[in-house]
């Protein structure tokens, strides 16, 4: 690629008598940048800086012609530093390191200023202070740079196995995804069988497929595969180690039942347990016995003892002639190593309040995950429409109950907050469940309350269309008026009101009549908080887990090693959370493919000759432990210096800041280099302020 003619940008620098050759590029980033800075006065303070030989501004410093631009610069002007001023050194940090690699300079001799989000988009206001202060920061970047030094990522030997947490469809197709590729992969369940929400489900949209048909032909590949070993029952109460190399206990609670039991003996034991217990698969609208089956088909195929329903009365055992179930195991812990982490820990819905929307106080009231178990023909009433034996005529469904609540209308929840996010699965789950009423009982009548509409993905957008067709009647309703569910009087037919202050009649005031209350919930995190404790994990405003970048991290944590899988993430349909499932999976190939991990080298570094084993930096590292004591023979005498694990630190400085002899510093960024800085911030900024506004 050719590159366009720059020597109207270009200012030769004063380094060539400076020791050191630096590069200076100024980013218009598009006029995100250009557009409050005065680019052409910054490059032209920046080519008077000690040690500069050159100095150029660019519209686009991340393209292809701007990073040849550099390339051929390092050969052509002999360069030994780049510097760029640009965007956040997140977004491109990796990029413009390529670039230096690729024309034989090492990576970490680039040093990244922000004077875009630090400058321009502060300062937009003020072009003037905005060029100064982008004038200073580039001087304190060239500062720094001159005194940087040639580093090499640490490489740390890595365990290819990898641990999903979580059985669901998001952890199965992560499992799944990695066997593929030939990584040996442990699956941790924390309930007695595996699929998740989704067996739960009928038909699915948009291909209205049986959803536990598709959920089993993905267990089958799963359970069959030799690279998978699948733990139920299980749950993760344990953890150390780093990326590469982690350690995990996990606790397996006993099942009650041993795998040779067969299935005549499986639902003997069944019918002989006195104890029940509502159903979680049928969410409360059945009930099960204290041992059970989650669904027939299920897997795995062995009933499981529910141990909180379960009075060990030994009715069970006695039915079988004392064969088959064990009700005096303990639960059994084991270490699995693994050199990644992938959390699918899924999400649960809404829990509902007693009161909201009447749910708890009239029977009427519903959630949509319990009317999918009605519509179910192998749920709980057999796919027929039926409630508390009375016939359906008036079914109201309402959309958003638990998702885009508003503070100070809506009651907060244990944390004190309100779930302000859309859950975005359920417009469509709703619409698609409305239409399968209609056309599946097509005397009854469908009202849809709603506040907006949000069938965002492919093909959703066509049960809207269909709803209308239908004859479903829609309301819409303000976040501040939601509708109101109300006993009704003695002298209608159906039991309830839904009254709604419908806006698409400009506000009038609307009673419908209903025999059935659909609300619409969305969805939250499981509960977790003892995994986010254990593995220190960031969470969004939503509670739900945060991945260190959107786009350019989308299934990272912040804590190294450790990728997320599907609607732990946030709310997300099957689709969505098995593309963020395989999106995790590739992360981990990628990361794993080596046999080893290389580490950025901004990590701490121990001067033995000044260490005197104070061991203020093991106290002050205690978060990561990263630093531990270790005897050493100096001089003739046995003396304790500290040594840095440098796949477990994070570069934070703490230590440096602690070290009362200056034993330790951090790689990249050491006491010289900020003090550098801070000296070209004081003194060379207003130098170079004065000789460009000469």
């Amino acid at each position: 690629m050719d590159i366009p003619d720059t020597e109207n940008s270009r200012i030769e620098g004063n380094g060539a008598d400076m020791g050191t050759r630096v590069g200076v590029y100024i980013c218009h980033c598009g006029g995100n940048i250009s557009d409050v800075v005065d680019v052409e006065r910054v490059v032209e303070a920046a080519s008077r800086l000690p040690g500069v030989a050159v100095a150029k501004h660019y519209m686009f410093m991340c393209s292809d012609p701007g990073q040849i631009m550099v390339a051929e610069d390092i050969a052509k002007e002999n360069l030994d530093r780049v510097v760029i001023a640009a965007c956040a050194p997140s977004l491109h940090e990796g990029t413009f390191r390529g670039v230096l690699s690729r024309a034989g300079l090492n990576p970490y001799l680039y040093e990244a200023v922000n004077i875009r989000e630090q400058v321009s988009w502060v300062s937009s206001d003020d072009p003037e202070s905005a060029t100064d202060k982008a004038i200073g920061l580039v001087a304190a970047g060239v500062a720094k740079a001159r005194r940087s030094h040639e580093l090499q990522p640490s490489k740390i030997d890595a365990n290819t196995r990898v641990v999903v947490v979580g059985g669901g469809v998001g952890g199965l197709r992560c499992a799944c995804d990695l066997s593929r590729n030939g990584y040996k992969v442990t699956l941790i369940e924390k309930t007695p069988f595996l699929g998740g929400r989704m067996a739960q489900l009928g038909n699915i949209y948009p291909t209205e497929e049986n959803a536990r048909e598709l959920l089993h032909t993905l267990l089958a590949e799963v359970v069959e595969d030799a690279n998978i070993t699948i733990y139920t029952s299980a749950e993760v109460t344990g953890i150390r180690g780093y990326l590469g190399d982690f350690t995990l206990t996990v606790t397996v609670e006993p099942r009650g039942v041993v795998a040779e039991l067969s299935e005549s003996d499986a639902q003997k034991a069944i019918n002989a347990c006195p104890e029940t217990a509502e159903s979680e698969f049928d969410y409360g609208l059945s009930r099960r016995k204290a041992i059970y089956f989650r669904y027939p088909g299920c897997y795995p195929a062995i009933p499981a003892i529910d141990w909180e329903t379960c009075t060990r009365c030994g009715k069970c055992v006695e039915v079988l002639g004392g064969k088959g179930i064990e009700l005096d195991t303990q639960p059994e812990e084991l270490e699995v190593s693994c050199g990644m982490i992938a959390l699918a820990t899924g999400f649960e819905p809404y829990p509902l309040t007693r009161g909201e929307y009447g749910y708890g106080e009239h029977p009427e009231v519903i959630t949509l995950p319990q009317l999918e178990r009605m519509l179910d023909e192998e749920g709980p009433t057999g796919g027929k429409l039926a409630l508390n034996g009375k016939r359906i005529k008036n079914v109201s469904v309402i959309h958003c109950v638990g998702s885009r609540q508003v503070e100070g209308i809506h009651e907060p929840g244990p944390d004190g907050r309100v779930n302000d996010y859309c859950s975005r699965y359920c417009c469509t789950a709703a619409l698609r469940a409305a239409n399968e009423l209609r056309h599946r009982f097509p005397d009854v009548n469908v009202y849809d309350f709603y506040q907006d509409i949000r069938t965002y993905g492919r093909g959703h957008e066509d049960y809207y269309l269909d709803s209308s067709k239908l004859g479903i009647l829609f309301f819409r309703w303000l976040p501040e008026q939601p509708p109101v569910v109300e006993k009704a009087d003695d002298r209608t037919e159906s039991p309830l009101f839904v009254r709604v202050k419908d806006t698409l009649t400009w506000g009038e005031e609307l009673v419908v009549p209903s025999d059935m209350v659909v609300l619409v919930t969305g969805m939250v995190p499981s509960k977790i908080d003892k995994l986010v404790d254990m593995m220190k994990l960031p969470r969004s405003p939503d509670r739900f887990l945060q991945e260190v970048h959107p786009k350019l991290r989308p299934v990272e944590l912040a804590v190294g090693g450790v990728i997320m899988a599907g609607s732990c993430q946030g709310p997300m349909d099957i689709t969505e959370s098995c593309a963020g499932a395989s999106t995790a999976a590739a992360k981990a190939l990628a990361m794993l493919e080596k046999g080893y991990i290389e580490l950025d080298p901004f990590v701490a570094q121990v001067d033995l000759s000044l260490c005197e084993g104070a061991g203020l930096c093991v106290e002050e590292c205690t978060p990561m432990n990263a630093i531990t004591l270790v005897e050493r023979e100096v001089d003739g005498r046995r003396l304790k210096q500290a040594e840095v694990n440098p796949a477990l630190c994070n570069g934070c400085g703490m230590c440096v800041a602690v070290c009362p002899h200056s034993a330790i510093q951090v790689a990249g960024w050491r006491i010289d280099q900020f003090n550098a800085m801070v000296d070209a911030i004081v003194e060379d900024y207003e130098t170079a302020a004065e000789v460009s506004n000469e």
